[in-house]
């Protein structure tokens, strides 16, 4: 079975549960070294990554869990080390951690303002740095034509506005830029970042999204494709980001949504 990920080492934050642990799954069956990342920091806990870690051995991949809050540069610093300790360097990061603390405008407090930013967007910023950091000093190596890859997990929210969720949409447009800006710059060095932007994906987090079938129904008219998406559609546009096959794909986010964001309340209304 072809492996296009094969020689490969991937860190994959926020991977304990939800998109997260379907993209680590996803890089382990093309062929790549993972590790899991999840941030104890808020609600989340060794054991789910450990197991995800175990799975994939059990499989006859390589895996292995690691905490840090990526919020916290001395944390990012500490799980990069960690990567690099065990398995020698990092050819695909994908960062991925967020989380939501979403209210009306005037009822945002500062605190959750700044938690879903700091997680969201700085933390992509410290691990994309410190990814870009480690391609640099360990230059090429020949599993793959690009010195590096990094992938930032991003939302159709960094296009669609998102009323009552304003840090969450704030902190999605602002990775789309980040990721365009620094692709941009390390481009020349044979660096490729990219995004995936989301849509309505089946996780834990938007279970009240769908737990009745008159929400669901209202879910499915935002989504042209008529169906939710599973965190393995995630996994495979993962997968092929990270991958050759993708080579001269630059500073693109790709959208995995089954269609939200071409606006279906306009098909009908033209």
């Amino acid at each position: 079975m072809h492996k296009p990920l094969a020689g490969q080492i991937a860190l994959v934050t926020g991977a304990s549960s939800g998109i997260g642990s379907g993209v680590a799954a996803a890089l382990a069956d093309a062929g790549a070294h993972v590790a899991i990342n999840y941030n104890y920091n808020y609600h989340s806990h060794a054991e789910p990554a450990e197991k995800l870690a175990a799975a994939i051995t059990a499989k006859g991949g390589e895996a292995f869990a690691l905490g840090a809050d990526v919020s916290d540069e001395a944390q990012v610093d500490a799980m990069f080390d960690a990567v690099v300790k065990r398995y020698g360097t990092v050819d695909i990061v994908v960062a991925n951690s967020g989380l939501q603390k979403d209210a009306k405008f005037t009822a945002l407090t500062l605190a959750d303002w700044r938690i879903v930013i700091e997680t969201n967007l700085t933390g992509q910023f410290l691990t994309a740095r410190r990814a870009v950091r480690e391609f640099e000093r360990r230059g090429p190596r020949n599993v793959s034509k690009a010195l590096g890859k990094i992938i930032c997990m991003s939302s159709v929210h960094e296009v669609i506005p998102w009323a009552g969720h304003v840090n969450y949409a704030a902190s999605k447009g602002g990775i789309q830029m980040m990721m365009k800006s620094l692709a941009q710059e390390v481009a020349p060095q044979r660096i490729r970042v990219n995004g995936i932007a989301p849509g309505a994906i089946r996780t834990p987090i938007n279970q009240d999204t769908r737990d009745t079938r008159e929400k669901l129904d209202r879910l499915l008219r935002l989504i042209p494709y008529g169906r939710v998406g599973e965190v393995e559609d995630i996994g495979r546009a993962a997968v092929w980001l990270a991958s050759d096959e993708s080579d001269y794909v630059v500073g693109t986010t790709l959208f995995v949504d089954g269609g939200m964001t071409l606006y279906p309340g306009f098909a009908d209304n033209g």
